[in-house]
């Protein structure tokens, strides 16, 4: 029982630490692509106010929300094994 305790707590630091990396690297891709898209198309609005407005649309998007796979995959993986090593 301590074993799987530790292990989940173990996995869930490590699965934060890879969580937030790619939520930073995400969120840096998509502010350079909205700076170069800035660059080529010369709207009317600020380049601060036109990046801050896709990243904000970019908080609901889908990819964002794929994130949470980095949780549900692993955890759910290690739970289907355990339920078959011990019940299958």
């Amino acid at each position: 029982m301590f074993a799987l305790l530790r292990l989940f707590v173990v996995l869930m630091v490590l699965l934060t630490i890879v969580y937030w990396a790619l939520v930073f690297y995400f969120r840096a891709g998509e502010r350079d692509r909205l700076e170069a898209e800035w660059e080529a198309e010369q709207p009317p609005l600020p380049r601060d106010t036109y990046v801050e407005n896709g990243i904000r649309e970019y908080r609901r998007s889908l990819r964002r929300k794929l994130l949470w796979g980095v949780y549900i995959v692993p955890i759910g993986t290690i739970c289907i094994l355990i339920y078959v090593v011990n019940y299958a």
